[in-house]
């Protein structure tokens, strides 16, 4: 196996930076609950998840949900499954709301980085890294 060793600090400035949209988009959902239902009301398949479940209520649980798992990944606390949890919000959002959509063409992009990021956490022991 090639294994690389990865200087502790820019693992942890790459949990810093990727904790910090998780962490905000969590607060934004919880205290502008309108302007994203309305944002989300406009998505495109928002079809798949409004027959199931109230759209506030979704979200409301994914910001509290962005918020705790976001603190944990910032804290580096059970990082491989905070990554996971936040790919689980992640991927949904994406879906519903940027896919499909000429003018979230950024979001979506960003939101695929962004799940790139999450991924090398899940699938690299970033507690085994050099000084």
């Amino acid at each position: 196996m090639n294994d690389i060793l990865i200087s502790r600090f820019s693992v942890r400035v790459l949990r810093i930076f990727l904790s910090g949209i998780f962490i905000v988009a969590g607060f934004n959902h919880l205290f502008n609950i309108e302007k994203i239902a309305s944002r989300l009301a406009n998505a495109n398949f928002i079809e798949i998840i409004s027959g199931m479940v109230d759209p506030k209520w979704l979200i409301i649980s994914s910001g509290i949900v962005m918020i705790i798992a976001g603190i944990s990944f910032l804290l580096g606390l059970k990082t491989r499954w905070a990554a996971i949890i936040l790919i689980a919000v992640l991927i949904p959002i994406t879906l519903t709301v940027q896919v499909g959509q000429l003018e979230t063409m950024g979001p979506l992009f960003k939101n695929i980085a962004i799940l790139g990021g999450l991924l090398f956490f899940i699938l690299n022991d970033t507690t085994q890294t050099k000084k």
